[in-house]
């Protein structure tokens, strides 16, 4: 699987990584998961409905954070992503933390693969 991301995923994640350190390694491990099961995975992961993209846009709800101590998969934190599945490919759209916002920007999204 080949994973990309583009510019404003990595000003969202070096934002999110002042607060909680431990992200980088935990998106090693989100990376892994997504290795061998990249598709949405009800209940963690699912697809945005609404947008009207051939691309498919994939929503995960249950990310571990280490830096949220006792909060395990119940994080908060929010990842978004386009999953292009014959070319193997992931591509990180939008990193989060859900007391930061509702939801994801859907114009960023749109902007991108439209």
């Amino acid at each position: 699987m080949i994973f990309d991301e583009i510019i404003e995923f990595r000003k969202d994640l070096k934002k999110l990584t002042k607060r909680y350190r431990s992200i980088p390694e935990d998106l090693k491990a989100v990376k892994k998961n997504l290795d061998a099961e990249p598709d949405a995975d009800p209940p963690y992961s699912f697809r945005i409905e609404g947008l009207k993209l051939k691309t498919c846009i994939i929503k995960v709800r249950k990310i571990s954070c280490r830096s949220l101590k006792t909060k395990g998969v119940n994080s908060g934190l929010r990842l978004i992503y386009a999953y292009f599945k014959e070319e193997s490919r992931i591509v990180f759209v939008e990193l989060y933390h859900k007391s930061d916002k509702p939801m994801e920007d859907r114009d960023r999204i749109l902007k991108y693969f439209k």
